[in-house]
């Protein structure tokens, strides 16, 4: 289910690129990204915004064809247009902690994209106190 989600991405990415890179299908890349984002101590009750800087560290243009958060208290924004190498671009997510339970938030978005592996998961963080 994950590659079929990851094909049609792709496919729409490449279909409505604009930029001087050329992208074509089957060409693998790799990335480099910090797989745990700390968000340190925060209130119950406040977002968590976690800008996570991915880095296109291969030969071909990044494409980031999906990012699935691991529950519907978070929400991510991904970079539409392709990442050339060497580049850097940015996924915005953010964490609502109003309805989480417990002391500590630990929540993960799966990053797919044309690398191999294709699913690069990285983790959001945080303690939680009361108000």
């Amino acid at each position: 289910m994950k590659t079929i989600i990851f094909l049609f991405g792709a496919i729409a990415i490449l279909v409505s690129c604009k930029g001087n890179e050329s992208v074509e299908i089957g060409q693998k890349t790799s990335m480099f990204v910090e797989t745990v984002y700390n968000a340190g101590e925060v209130v119950k009750g406040e977002v968590i915004t976690a800008r996570i800087i991915v880095k296109n560290t291969g030969d071909y243009p990044l494409v980031i064809a999906a990012v699935q958060p691991s529950c519907s208290c978070t929400v991510a924004e991904k970079p539409e247009d392709p990442i050339a190498p060497g580049e850097e671009g940015e996924i915005v997510t953010r964490v609502d902690t109003y309805n989480l339970t417990g002391s500590n938030v630990n929540k993960q978005i799966s990053i797919v994209a044309n690398t191999e592996p294709s699913i690069t998961e990285v983790f959001i963080k945080a303690k939680m106190k009361k108000k």
